[in-house]
């Protein structure tokens, strides 16, 4: 199986917690041609969506890549291409889903561009109202602070396009540097923000839950630090074995087929206490993190799930 992954450059890669090196290595591990390139490296010709790319051999210790010289390449030469480039989800990554369009059809693009573009990973979620907190999305500070102010506790503001954990704030009504807060956010009425009730169990963790193709494979808490309200690893959570609750598994059946039939074969969603706060779909990671705790390796489910889909389209290891 030949796999192109479009990401961002291999020096910036934390091997010690990132998923897509575990996903490269997977498919080392099973023999498999492993390439590499940023969205930069992206072109269309004709029609067609080409890369400038690498070939790259993956190890367990250090180096952990030795990369082959670049050559240009049809992406229609590889079996499955992934979009693995990390957020800012800006115009940018925008036009590198639209790049990956033109890939032909009996490629698989993981996961699908369309999709991607489509499934803002604040918003996406509001598709599911029963499933997520009370949310008010808006760029008007008036409105926002008459919605704050009909809470009986705290809320939470977001911005639409932001990624773990960058600048979400916890405020209430009476909050002296509430109005400033939203003008910076707003960047004075500018920008849609999300306004969210509060949800106390984040004390006790955020969830994050993989989907394999629609199905919960792996699960992991998130516990805030002391000096921090966010469950982003980054900023100072710590990890902890967890189970999933019955609500949990509700939401999974709720969002998992939607995910299976968009071609979102690779999501990490998080839930606090009952509700779901967000969808991850651009680049979910905790792979390495739940392999280590719950004793799983969803490398090879995922890659295992890629084989299945690849056969269905007639295409494996033999093509």
């Amino acid at each position: 199986m030949k796999t192109l992954y479009v990401m961002d450059p291999l020096d910036r890669i934390d091997v010690g917690g990132d998923s897509t090196y575990m996903l490269m290595l997977e498919g080392s591990r099973r023999g498999h041609e492993v390439a590499w390139c940023t969205p930069a490296d992206l072109y269309a010709l004709t029609g067609r969506c080409h890369a400038r790319c690498e070939v790259v051999h993956i190890s367990e210790s250090a180096p952990y890549f030795r990369c082959e010289p670049p050559r240009d390449r049809d992406l229609a030469d590889f079996d499955v291409v992934w979009l693995r480039k990390d957020p800012p989800f800006d115009i940018a990554y925008i036009f590198s889903t639209y790049m990956l369009d033109l890939v032909d059809k009996r490629t698989l693009v993981l996961n699908h561009p369309a999709s991607i573009r489509d499934a803002n990973e604040k918003m996406v979620a509001l598709r599911f109202p029963d499933l997520v907190p009370e949310t008010l999305v808006t760029c008007e500070t008036e409105r926002a602070l008459s919605w704050i102010a009909e809470q009986a506790g705290k809320v939470v503001l977001k911005p639409w396009d932001g990624n773990g954990g960058r600048g979400v704030l916890v405020t209430r009504h009476g909050d002296g540097n509430l109005r400033s807060m939203i003008e910076l956010l707003t960047e004075q009425g500018q920008i849609h923000i999300l306004v969210q009730r509060y949800l106390p169990e984040i004390k006790q963790g955020d969830k994050r839950i993989i989907l394999i193709d629609g199905e919960p494979r792996g699960w992991m808490n998130r516990v805030p630090g002391p000096d921090d309200h966010r469950g982003n690893m980054h900023v100072g959570a710590t990890v902890e074995a967890t189970d999933l609750s019955e609500s949990d598994r509700l939401i999974c059946d709720e969002i998992g087929p939607w995910l299976k039939e968009s071609g979102l074969l690779f999501v990490g969603i998080d839930t606090i206490g009952r509700l779901m706060t967000e969808i991850n779909v651009t680049s979910p990671t905790g792979i390495r993190e739940i392999n280590q705790l719950m004793g799983t390796q969803l490398e090879a489910e995922i890659t295992d799930a890629v084989e299945k889909k690849l056969a269905a389209l007639g295409r494996g290891e033999d093509s």
